[in-house]
Formats: C-alpha cells, structure tokens, sequence
C-alpha cells in the first residue's frame, strides 16, 4: 500500500509526476478521449527525440524529463510539482524536523555563508562557531560560486562524520578552521519564552514534532509562572509557511475542548474529512492572541482559522497568505515523489480561505523600517500565476506584509497582544465570547 502524506506549504512546494489514464467501454466518451491523449503523447515523443538529437548542444536528458514533468504539473497550481529523489529526500527532512548536521542557523550574505546563529548544544556550539561568522570554504571548497542550497546540503550528512569549515570572523587577521563531527540536529519547531506574566509560543513550521514542541513549551511556561500570575499566551504565527496537516489538527485540538477543527473537500462532492477536536484545552481556558500576517499559511492558517471560528482566540496582525489547498505526497520508489493538489479545506465554519486568507479580528499594522519602505514584502496566494480561484476570493485577494521585527520591542503587533492580554488596552474582540462562534451547519 502507498503511504500519502498531506502537506500545507506556502509556495511551489507541492506535486505529482504520474499520468492519469482513464478506461472505458470500447466506443465510449473515455475511450476516444484516451486515444487522443495517447495522439499528443506521440507528438511529446517525437519532440523529444528532435530535441535530444538535433539541439545545438547535447542535452541532459534526465533533466528533459523531468522539466517536461514539472511544467505539466506547475500549469495545473502553483503547488504541484515533482520532486526528483534528492528533493524529495530534503521534503522528508523538513517535515521530519530532524537531520545529520552542524547546527547553525545561515544565510547567505557576499557570496559566503553567514552563520545567523548557532543552536544551542550542538557540535558547531561546541566547537566555537558564532553568529556572524562568514563560511569560506566547506572541506577545502570555496563555497564562492555556491548556491545557499549546496551550502547547506554539503554540511548535512552522516552522522559521527567529520568536516571542516574555513572561517573569515571580524577581529580575526586570518582565516580559522574548524572541524566539527556531525550529529542528529533537532530543529525546535516551537520556539518560547516568559514575557513577564505571558507565555509567548512561536510555531515556525508544522513538523513531526510540533505538537510534542507545543506540549514541552506550555509546561515550562506553567512552571516557571504561578498560574494566578499568567495572563495568557500569544501564539504567534508569522512567517509560518505551513507543513503537516495532522500536525495543524493538533496544535488546534490543544486548546478546543470540542468541535470541527478544520474539514477537507476533493473533487468528488462526498469526498469530504472532517477532522474533530477532543476534550481537554492544554492552557486550561486561559486567554488566547493568534499572531498572523501575510507569511501565515496553511496550517497556520488552519489553525488561526479554527481558534477564531470557535471563538477560542483573538486573531491580531494583517491577513494571511490565504493557501486554502491541501498537498498529497505520493511516493515514486526510487523515482522521487508526486506532490499534487488533491482538496481544499475549509474552516469550521465553512469558509474557505483559498486566495482570501484570515482576516484578523483586530487589525495592527507592522511598520517597516526604513530600508523595506521601498521593498515589496506583501504575500498571498492571490498574487500567484496560476493559482486556484477560491470561492470567496474577492477583488482585494489574500496576504499582506510578511514582516516581523528581530527585536521584541520594535514589534508593535506582539506589543499590542501583550497590552491586551494584561488589560492596558481594550477592544471589543478581545476577550472573544465562544457563544457567538459561528459554525458550519
């Protein structure tokens, strides 16, 4: 049997690379539409074998192939598309949360590899790499002529297995190398911390480890401020472009004592999910703020989508990315993987948010400094070629501005939930009365 795995990720990250053939009785409507598949199939052929022997230059043939897969496949959405088997053992890896690695946090700034951060307690931590280090060279490599991608995956790998990176540090005359054995890396997809009598809670993607993430961050909050003393939490979701849907379902069932968390619909009318939350809210009822904004999306938005139907929490920020598809990751063996668009999903209360997006309760704009005021750093859905019209997509579309200051007190929606969490500010959305939840009927 073939294991599918269903994904919600913003951007070209979904898809499939198998033909449909449909079979009927002999004469009928699917037969003949058969046939002339099977007639532009022969022209592919003919096309292909022109191009691979008379291009002025030999062509990759596998790369042929596969391009010809993946423009079939991104006609249909911006979210399918074929994953050859290097792509999508790296699918594997993001959803898994885990990898043989060093444990840095990059980017890539100069044509070198900036290291953002190291995480805490890994080999690169302990072998003395910091943040803002520039990565010069990966084994002997220059890593000049590099893409960020072969960066990275040239320091993954087995682990216990050694490697060395040539340093470039501010202060230093001369280049340092470092080796570092790698180890298993666990990526936190929950990030936390007290911020005095709040518990603040970051998703930054649904992985295999979300929810166990959430469930260790609300426990550590719960111990170190007396419960008498918390206010509340804010949940914040921006910049989360989305990931596992059980994983949505989780996160969302971990405050909703009962009730439809989010439904799935394909292209047969009865082929209809729904996905139910379970007694038992993990905060115990205590006030709730969903952070979003135009880097939201999907199971981000599944979750935003269902705490606010519910009336469970105050959305607060800009509207979301507005990705209302559900991805479906078919296995090819040896071959890669299908990621193709099988459904859409909708909120408790029926909408659909493709190309529409969460609409906040509370709308706080997060200003940009001075350096993005000219940049265009609005998302959504809406804004993609090709994308799927959504029922309720209006002439405004989805998104907004996918911008959050690195420093907590420049950041002006996180401040907002803070103050109304311990009163300083008012709004009438804030608490929200779940005897107005508005369900699907």
């Amino acid at each position: 049997m073939v294991r599918k795995l269903s994904l919600l990720f913003a951007g070209a990250l979904m898809g499939a690379s198998a033909m449909s053939l449909v079979y009927g009785a002999p004469g009928s409507t699917a037969n003949a539409a058969g046939s002339d598949t099977y007639r532009q199939l022969a022209i592919f052929g003919d096309i292909f074998e022109r191009v691979r022997a008379q291009y002025v230059t030999p062509p990759e043939e596998k790369s042929l192939v596969e391009n010809a897969i993946n423009g079939m496949l991104t006609s249909l959405d911006p979210h399918s598309s074929y994953l050859n088997p290097d792509a999508a053992k790296d699918m594997r890896v993001q959803t898994k949360g885990e990898f043989g690695g060093l444990g840095i946090e990059v980017t890539m700034e100069n044509d070198l590899v900036k290291v953002i951060t190291p995480i805490d307690d890994t080999p690169a931590a302990k072998a003395g790499v910091r943040a803002g280090d520039f990565i010069a060279k990966i084994d002997g490599e220059e890593v000049r002529g590099l893409t960020l991608g072969d960066a990275v995956e040239k320091m993954r790998g087995l682990v216990n297995t050694p490697i060395k990176l040539t340093i470039l540090r501010e202060g230093s005359d001369k280049p340092i190398d470092i080796t570092i054995v790698r180890d298993i890396i666990k990526v936190k997809a929950v990030k936390f911390r007290v911020e005095n009598d709040v518990g603040y809670m970051k998703i930054t993607s649904f992985t295999e480890k979300t929810f166990d993430d959430l469930e260790a961050a609300i426990n550590s909050i719960e111990s170190q401020v007396p419960g008498d003393k918390l206010k509340g939490y804010v949940l914040d979701l921006r910049l989360n472009p989305g990931g596992l849907l059980d994983q949505a379902v989780s996160v969302s069932d971990s405050f909703l004592d009962r009730g439809e968390i989010v439904s799935t619909r394909g292209r047969d009318p009865k082929d209809i999910t729904r996905f139910d939350s379970r007694p038992g809210d993990m905060i115990d009822g205590k006030p709730l703020i969903v952070l979003v904004n135009g880097g939201s999306a999907s199971a981000s938005e599944i979750v935003a989508g269902a705490l606010q139907d519910h009336r469970r929490a105050t959305v607060v920020g800009t509207t979301s990315f507005g990705k209302g598809s559900v991805q479906t990751i078919i296995p090819l063996a040896e071959n890669g993987a299908l990621r193709l668009t099988t459904a859409l999903y909708y909120t408790p209360a029926g909408k659909s948010i493709q190309g529409k997006g969460i609409a906040p309760d509370i709308k706080v704009e997060q200003p940009l400094p001075e350096e993005l005021k000219d940049r265009d750093v609005s998302r959504g859905e809406s804004d993609l070629r090709g994308h799927i019209k959504g029922v309720e997509e209006g002439e405004d579309g989805s998104g907004s501005a996918a911008y959050v200051p690195p420093e907590a007190k420049d950041d002006v929606q996180l401040q907002y939930a803070l103050e109304l969490l311990r009163g300083q500010k008012t709004d009438p959305a804030f608490p929200p009365n779940p005897e107005k939840a508005v369900m699907n009927q």
